[in-house]
């Protein structure tokens, strides 16, 4: 059995949606913080499996389901991930992304679950300094230097588990270091394209859900933050990874974890688009205009980052399969505007 925590949210239902798909037996446990019931009842019209609305503070409580399952597999999700708030609540976040972590880590290893997926963020690189002007990719050997309480959650979770496996050679780990993630369920009925889950975010922070907010009405503008950083057109660039490949990055996790040692990855395209990119590939795929304003540099902002995703291609064999900047932006644009008309309707 597969145990998903966080599996109601936005990138655990997309690895529960293929589990379910694949015929595994899946275990989903989330306390709807931030994930929805909804998507809990839309993953069940795939194939039934069992929900736990629990709280991972709640310990005891915890330590039962490992108790009442037979447990071989853990992918972790559940987790708070503004990086603002963050700054704003540290404890807040060292509290759920940490201490609950270190929870499910030590029930995991005491119950004999032999492998431990676990969703941790390129956050956990700070703000990355580059040997040379000809190097643009992060790879795995980069300094980790947090600048957040959200990344430094992360990291110290990361510890957490690779601490946990020097002591338990049974317990075998893959830690994900994502880039941005965005996209929704590449769902086609007859021809077209209809998520069944995607990202549904309050407050949203992330680009590619924002701009797509404002081409639907929902927003009065986007803001570009900085036009004057040492790149093409002057903007920001980020390396965005379709939600369904990082789901299918996890699953081969579990695969890759029956032969293999522990391990660290990126989990990125290696290969970038600024934010001027992005709104115009909006534009062109909505065939929709809005306003578009210029603000300040937001502190904190690299110019560039991107992932070196070459050791995840090598040793995990994983293959991305909607590595294209229209299918993520469509999936995105049809999941929100479904999320548009289903509020209309109630």
């Amino acid at each position: 059995m597969v145990l998903i925590t966080g599996g109601a949210g936005y990138i655990g239902s997309h690895v529960a949606k293929q589990l379910l798909e694949q015929g595994e037996d899946i275990l989903v446990l989330d306390n709807l913080s931030t994930g929805f019931l909804k998507t809990i009842e839309t993953l069940q019209k795939i194939r039934q499996f069992d929900f736990i609305n629990l709280d991972l503070k709640e310990f005891e409580k915890v330590e039962k389901i490992f108790q009442n399952h037979k447990i071989d597999t853990v992918i972790h999700f559940a987790a708070f991930s503004q990086v603002s708030e963050s700054v704003q609540k540290p404890m807040k976040y060292y509290m759920n992304n940490t201490v609950n972590t270190a929870n499910i880590v030590r029930c995991a290893s005491k119950y004999g679950v032999r492998k431990f997926i676990f969703s941790s963020t390129a956050a956990t690189y700070g703000e990355p300094i580059f040997k040379s002007d000809s190097q643009q990719t992060i790879t795995e050997e980069f300094e980790t230097k947090p600048i957040n309480p959200y990344g430094q959650s992360k990291l110290m979770s990361e510890h957490v588990i690779k601490d946990e496996a020097k002591v338990n050679s049974d317990f075998k780990y893959v830690i994900f270091r994502y880039f941005n993630v965005a996209g929704a369920d590449v769902n086609y009925k007859d021809g077209v394209l209809l998520p069944r889950v995607g990202e549904s975010h309050d407050p949203e922070t992330h680009l590619i859900p924002l701009i797509v907010k404002t081409a639907l009405k929902k927003r009065k503008a986007i803001t570009i933050f900085g036009e004057d950083y040492d790149t093409p057109d002057g903007t920001c660039i980020r390396d965005y990874i379709h939600v369904d490949d990082l789901a299918d990055a996890h699953i081969s996790a579990i695969e890759y974890l029956e032969k293999n040692e522990s391990d660290a990855f990126n989990c990125g395209y290696g290969h970038g688009y600024s934010v001027k990119e992005i709104i115009e590939s909006v534009k062109e795929n909505t065939g929709l205009e809005f306003s578009v304003l210029k603000g300040d540099r937001r502190k904190g902002d690299p110019a560039t980052l991107i992932s070196d995703n070459n050791k995840i291609i090598k040793k995990m064999k994983w293959r991305p399969k909607y590595d294209d900047l229209g299918l993520i932006i469509q999936s995105a644009y049809m999941w929100d505007k479904l999320i548009q008309m289903y509020l209309a309707d109630q």
